[in-house]
């Protein structure tokens, strides 16, 4: 199996190692992994600004580095929902790039459970050893993606997964929302460091940068000593 990796901004610029941890993941599972260098930003924060003309710009540049018709796969929700769900709504009036839809990354790109949902696996070998829970992205709502994650920790070796009380509530990062509107984005990062507080865990495992970055520097100015981990890198560990 071939694919491409969409590394994405705030992995490229604060997670690097989860790109790491992706790419050594999918290899030991026989994944053959292409990364094109031409690959910028997806365009989400300027769509979701309101600036659709400079969010296309960026789409037509993504379909264009990823236009090889491999697998795209991103350790982001948030921008594979972009591209899944958002792409075809900035082209809905552009006959020109429906003329092509093959060349559209829209219905390759996956979310960093595709593991499960591609290669049919649950147990990818990892070996990891903590007390962890599980904090739900939101955008993987929009991918349809519910309990791949969950099962996939459960089969991790070593590792003992916890509830986390409203798992699925929003961190209040958002993107372009914590900018907008601190004061509420920062009372939800604060129920939900508290949550994770509560449930004992000493890592906190989720699929998205953003939240990665939301609720890891939430935890760290609180002082607890909670590590915050992608899922690839949890998935990658032997």
């Amino acid at each position: 199996m071939k694919v491409s990796l969409m590394i994405t901004c705030l992995g490229d610029a604060f997670f690097p190692q989860v790109g790491v941890a992706t790419v050594k993941l999918l290899k030991r599972l026989g994944v053959d992994v292409d990364f094109p260098p031409a690959q910028t930003c997806c365009g989400q924060p300027h769509f979701n600004s309101g600036y659709h003309h400079d969010a296309r710009e960026l789409a037509r540049h993504t379909i264009k580095a990823f236009a090889g018709g491999r697998l795209v796969v991103t350790p982001s929700g948030s921008c594979a929902a972009m591209i899944k769900l958002e792409y075809p709504e900035l082209f809905h009036d552009d006959m020109v790039w429906h003329a092509v839809p093959r060349s559209w990354p829209a219905g390759r790109t996956s979310s960093p459970t595709c593991w499960v949902n591609v290669l049919g696996l649950e147990d990818v070998g990892a070996h990891f050893e903590a007390k962890a829970t599980y904090h739900m992205a939101c955008h993987l709502r929009g991918l349809g993606t519910l309990t791949e994650p969950e099962r996939l920790l459960r089969r991790v070796r070593g590792l003992t997964l916890l509830p986390l009380e409203r798992y699925d509530e929003c961190c209040g990062f958002g993107g372009s929302f914590a900018v907008r509107y601190p004061g509420i984005s920062g009372a939800m990062v604060t129920d939900k460091a508290s949550f994770i507080e509560k449930s004992g865990a000493d890592v906190v495992v989720t699929t998205d940068a953003g939240c990665l970055m939301n609720i890891g520097g939430c935890l760290r100015r609180r002082a607890r000593q909670v590590r915050f981990l992608h899922l690839a890198e949890v998935l990658s560990s032997i």
